[in-house]
């Protein structure tokens, strides 16, 4: 039996006199691949925020790997989208990749030789050592998303969180962002927040629908609705 890594109990989050999340109730175990989808103002984003201890609930529990958020903060990486991030802040592939492990810098200022070497491997398993010394706003869009992967992966985190990875992407990167989320299955677990549901729906352990609370699917109890944003209940498919 996989270990809980995420336990959520009766939890509530709004901002101001906004509800935004009610009466959630979640467990998430070691090395599932979870896919997030929902209307937008849904609380998908807030919800990653929560995990990530950068909000804290009005109300329930949230422990994640037996401690606060804010405490297992070292064991978690978060994949913003590309949009998201500066393309144009003066850094190469590989200081962008760097700054996933900037708690491992000396105090004059430089990184060890052991954290480059894992840098440039991160790069190795995202498709792009080639380009480690390039600028990183010359990337493309979907380049540029793989290398904030390799940037969450750099630090070997166990639990990996993506906020619409492939969002702004073209078709063929978006394949490719998928093939490489595929491979790391099962390594770590993986939240993965997408409004593309398509191509993921039988490769994902589970899917979550976030809208005011959080409802659980299997992958067979996924109707084609959702593809469209028609929501609702699980139901299992004869």
């Amino acid at each position: 039996m996989r270990k809980k890594i995420l336990e959520i109990e009766d939890l509530r989050f709004g901002y101001e006199k906004t509800p935004i999340l009610q009466g959630v109730d979640l467990t998430v175990n070691e090395g599932e691949f979870i896919v997030i989808f929902g209307p937008n103002g849904g609380g998908k984003t807030t919800f990653l925020k929560l995990l990530m201890g950068f909000l804290k609930p009005d109300s329930g529990k949230i422990s994640l790997f037996h401690k606060s958020p804010h405490k297992a903060r070292e064991r978690l990486s978060y994949v913003p989208q590309v949009a998201q991030f500066d393309r144009q802040f003066p850094l190469s592939v590989l200081e962008l990749v760097l700054m996933g492990c900037l708690n491992k810098i000396t105090w004059w200022g430089s990184f060890p030789k052991k954290m480059k070497e894992k840098a440039l491997g991160a790069l190795e398993k995202v498709g792009l050592a080639e380009r480690y010394d390039q600028p990183f706003g010359t990337l493309s869009g979907g380049q540029a998303q793989r290398a904030l992967i390799a940037r969450a992966l750099v630090s070997d985190p166990d639990l990996l969180l993506l906020d619409e990875p492939t969002a702004s992407v073209d078709p063929e990167a978006e394949v490719q962002i998928h093939e490489l989320l595929l491979h790391l299955k099962g390594s770590m677990t993986i939240l993965m927040v997408t409004h593309d549901l398509q191509p993921l729906i039988e490769k994902a352990d589970r899917l979550l629908s976030i809208h005011r609370t959080i409802t659980s699917y299997t992958p067979k109890q996924v109707c084609e609705h959702f593809a469209v944003g028609l929501y609702h209940p699980p139901h299992q498919k004869k």
